[in-house]
C-alpha cells in the first residue's frame, strides 16, 4: 500500500454518501471497499449489531 493510499471508515452515525463526500473533501478518490460484521456477544453467543464499511482512497493528483 503506497503513502498516498488511506482506508476511510463509515462512521456510525455517517451515511455512505456522507463518507465519500469526506474522503472527497481530503482530497481522496474512492478505489476499494470492504465490509466486515460488528459482533456483540448475547448470552454467550456473538450477535451480529452492525456492519462496518471501509472504503481504500487513493491521493488525487
Amino acid at each position: 500500500m503506497s503513502k498516498n493510499t488511506v482506508w476511510f471508515e463509515v462512521e456510525e452515525h455517517e451515511s455512505i454518501s456522507e463518507c465519500l463526500d469526506r474522503m472527497k473533501a481530503e482530497g481522496y478518490a474512492a478505489v476499494g471497499r470492504k465490509e466486515e460484521p460488528l459482533f456483540q456477544e448475547v448470552n454467550g453467543q456473538p450477535v451480529p449489531i452492525r456492519q462496518i464499511v471501509k472504503f481504500k482512497g487513493d491521493k488525487l493528483e
